[in-house]
C-alpha cells in the first residue's frame, strides 16, 4: 500500500508541472486565458449555486456546481491551449506531422514519404477513408511530389481512394488547426482490417523501392553490347 501511495505522489507533481507547462505556454500566445478560465468557473459555479439557492438545496448543488466548474474550466482550458499550440506550430516545419502523429484513432501515419532538396515534404494517413497525402512546403512544388506519389501508389493500391491536400493558409490549402477535423470529415470506405492491408502494401512498396540495386558507375551507351552477348547474330537458312 506504502509503495502505490509514493507511487501516486510521484505522479501527481509530474501532471501538475505539466498543466504549468501548458498554461506558460498558452499564456505567451493567449494572454487572456487566465481572465478567461476565471470567468468560466466562476460564472458557471454561480448559476448552479443560483439554482440550489432557488430550489433551497445551496449546499447539493453547490457542490454539484464546483465539479461542473472544474470540468467546464478545464475543457475551456484544453481548447484554447491547442488552439495557441495550432498558433505556435504554423509555419514550422514538421507542423502538420505532429498533428498526424497525435491522431490514433484509426489512422496509420507515415511521415515524409516524399522530400525534394527545398525541403518540400509529403506525408501519408491510412485511414477507414483511404489514403491521404498532406504537404508541407512550396506549393507549387508539392503538386509535382504527390502526383509522382499517387502514381506510385496506383501500382498496388488503385482500388483505394486518395485524397490530398496541402497545409497553409492559401487558396486551396487546409490550415494547421482544420487539419485533423478535414481528414476525420471524409467518408469511411475501408474497415479496419483493409486499413492495415492497404497500409502494409504501401510499406512493402517502399522498401522494395529503397532496396532496388542501383548500378554503379557509368550506364553502358545504347550502341554497346551487354556482356555474353558480343557474338554475331546467327542467319536463318
Amino acid at each position: 500500500m506504502a509503495r502505490k501511495e509514493k507511487e501516486q505522489d510521484s505522479e501527481n507533481p509530474g501532471r501538475l508541472k505539466q498543466i504549468g507547462l501548458t498554461y506558460k505556454m498558452a499564456k505567451r500566445v493567449d494572454r487572456w486565458i487566465g481572465l478567461w478560465l476565471a470567468l468560466v468557473f466562476l460564472g458557471t459555479f454561480g448559476i448552479v449555486l443560483g439554482i440550489g439557492i432557488l430550489w433551497g438545496h445551496p449546499v447539493y448543488l453547490g457542490i454539484l456546481g464546483f465539479l461542473v466548474a472544474l470540468l467546464t474550466t478545464a475543457i475551456v482550458f484544453g481548447r484554447r491551449a491547442e488552439r495557441a499550440a495550432f498558433s505556435q506550430m504554423e509555419g514550422q516545419p514538421g507542423a502538420a506531422a505532429a498533428v498526424l502523429e497525435n491522431m490514433r484513432r484509426g489512422i496509420v501515419f507515415t511521415p515524409a514519404i516524399a522530400v525534394n532538396r527545398q525541403q518540400d515534404v509529403v506525408h501519408r494517413a491510412v485511414g477507414k477513408c483511404g489514403v491521404v497525402l498532406v504537404g508541407e512546403g512550396n506549393p507549387n512544388r508539392l503538386k509535382t511530389l504527390m502526383a509522382a506519389e499517387k502514381r506510385r501508389m496506383n501500382r498496388v493500391v488503385s482500388d483505394v481512394p486518395v485524397h490530398d491536400m496541402i497545409v497553409g493558409k492559401g487558396e486551396d490549402q487546409v490550415e494547421l488547426k482544420e487539419l485533423r477535423r478535414r481528414i476525420t470529415k471524409y467518408p469511411k470506405v475501408l474497415a479496419g482490417p483493409r486499413v492495415t492491408e492497404v497500409n502494409d502494401r504501401l510499406r512493402a512498396m517502399g522498401d522494395l523501392m529503397s532496396n532496388m540495386p542501383i548500378p554503379k558507375g557509368p550506364m553502358p551507351k545504347g550502341g554497346m553490347r551487354m556482356k555474353g552477348n558480343n557474338q554475331a547474330p546467327r542467319r536463318g537458312r
